[in-house]
């Protein structure tokens, strides 16, 4: 599960104190060498010199090798279990795995290598989504069910609900948490997740690109699973979701590029299902070249006509009434449009 497992180690090395994602950096050479063996990045040549914020906005595995090695096995794999890898979470479904960690005494330099980053283990989505959970709502974790209520098929009287159940406490810290809130939230705005960025609303996420095991134990050429996990809002998730891909064909095999883009469709279906109010206080996307550039609309109510028309360039204005001074503008100021787009201004 490599990529969303990331979120894990990062929690990790921040609430540890192992690095500051703002201000220390790391250098992508491509790869790294750990016990004789070469770890690449998935972009060849690597990605030069980084904070730890890009790091993660790169889904960089070398530079999560560097966190993993920063925290120790000991460490790393106490919040494995903390966070509830390698065992049930005992969701109301049949059949749940445990999921596969390696045993802390068979863990080696190259084990604890591939283990922060994600790559040798294997874990459930609903193991994912719980530990997500627990990272981005300040360190509680909480009982996953599907489940919320049992009812009598003809009076519809309810015969038994469930409610949310706190699992653990304090799983990480408050400080942590806002922290890796930040870092996941610029992944999408402005690293490998951007595919899942939703014009004025908070989109967080880590994107996953594993590779697959056949059944004679080596990694299959070609043939991955690809992944996104993401929360919304950034700021205060009351939605986490998880899109996994198996092996998917005819695609640039990414998970920023095929699960990430589905993942976003997901969460422009929840804003329109549960009419969200758009939130423009998240951070700036970085457009690339080839991208729609979305604009924020500048105040200009109480302009007159030709300052109003010299804010506003950069849109396509049409006016509403005949006086000289603005009294509302559609959108309204705040809200991002793109570029070239209609900006209605009425005037007295």
């Amino acid at each position: 599960m490599v990529g969303t497992f990331k979120i894990l180690t990062l929690a990790a090395a921040i609430e540890e104190k192992k690095v500051n994602v703002f201000e220390e950096t790391y250098y992508d050479s491509g790869s790294v060498n750990v016990s004789g063996t070469a770890l690449h990045c998935w972009k060849a040549g690597g990605h030069g010199l980084q904070t730890f914020i890009e790091v993660v906005e790169n889904s960089c595995n070398p530079g999560f090798v560097e966190l993993g090695q920063r925290l120790g096995k000991e460490k790393l794999f106490e919040y494995i279990e903390k966070l509830g890898f390698g065992q049930k979470t005992g969701v109301d479904l049949n059949g749940e795995s445990t999921g596969i960690i390696f045993d802390l005494d068979k863990v080696g330099p190259l084990e604890l290598a591939t283990t922060a980053f994600g790559q040798g283990v294997s874990v459930t989505a609903i193991q994912q989504v719980q530990s997500v959970s627990t990272i981005v709502n300040g360190g509680t974790m909480m009982q996953p069910f599907i489940v919320k209520s049992i009812s009598e098929p003809e009076t519809s009287t309810i015969v038994e609900e469930y409610t949310p159940t706190v699992k653990k406490e304090n799983v990480i810290s408050n400080e942590t948490s806002e922290l890796v809130k930040y870092v996941l939230e610029s992944v999408v705005a402005n690293g490998s997740g951007r595919n899942a960025y939703i014009e004025n609303y908070r989109v967080g996420g880590k994107t996953g690109t594993a590779q697959k095991v056949g059944n004679d134990g080596r990694y299959m050429v070609g043939n991955y699973v690809l992944s996104f996990i993401g929360f919304m809002s950034a700021n205060d998730p009351d939605y986490v979701i998880y899109i996994a891909i198996d092996n998917a064909k005819g695609v640039t095999q990414y998970g920023g590029t095929v699960a990430a883009p589905i993942a976003g469709n997901v969460l422009k279906t929840i804003i329109n299902l549960y009419d969200l109010e758009e939130d423009t206080s998240g951070l700036p996307r970085e457009y690339l070249w080839y991208e729609q550039k979305y604009i924020t609309v500048p105040d200009v109510i109480n302009m007159n006509k030709k300052e109003a028309i010299k804010s506003l360039n950069g849109f396509t204005i049409e006016y509403s009434g005949q006086g000289d001074k603005v009294i509302s503008t559609s959108p309204s100021a705040g809200a991002r449009v793109k570029e070239g787009g209609i900006v209605k201004i009425m005037l007295n």
